[in-house]
């Protein structure tokens, strides 16, 4: 089976739903934040901190090319399928799945997120503005999952379905 790869903005629930896909699939997940901190011995913040958003988007691209690319979910950072050659690389190489939540969930979920550099250092209103920003490509996903409603388990079985 191709690579599942689960996209979409930060508090979407991308972590959490493959945790649980994991399981119900039996295969691997590997989630790219996760990864990149081991790989450089870095948190998130401490790499946005020393050397730039810039510079993390670059390891995002890097990494992505090194992880497999069969029998395995990839938990995708939020601003990865924003760039056009990492949206195209994960389109071409596996199946990629949008995880659509509404503006006034991920407020919520965001809000006190003292675990993301860029809720730290943007207002509600900044992130709003990225989300809709950042929506059309997320759009370009393979499948458009709408979370509203749904329990993380209910959204695994979806998943699941759109893949046999």
């Amino acid at each position: 089976m191709k690579a599942l790869y689960l996209v979409g903005f930060m508090g979407a629930g991308k972590t959490t739903i493959s945790e649980e896909l994991s399981a119900i699939l039996e295969i691997p997940v590997i989630d790219t934040d996760q990864y990149i901190e081991q790989k450089t011995g870095r948190s998130i913040p401490q790499i946005f901190e020393e050397s730039g958003e810039q510079a993390f988007r670059k390891l995002e691209k890097e990494i992505l090319k090194e992880l497999p690319t069969n029998d395995v979910i990839i938990s995708t950072g939020g601003g990865v399928f924003v760039q056009e050659e990492n949206r195209l690389w994960i389109n071409k190489k596996g199946i990629s799945f949008y995880l659509n939540c509404d503006w006034e969930e991920l407020e919520r979920r965001l809000i006190g997120d003292t675990s993301r550099p860029l809720v730290q250092k943007s207002n509600l209103d900044q992130l709003q503005a990225l989300f809709e920003q950042r929506r059309p490509s997320y759009e370009q996903a393979t499948y458009t999952i709408d979370t509203a409603n749904k329990t993380i388990h209910e959204i695994c079985i979806e998943m699941k379905e759109l893949i046999k």
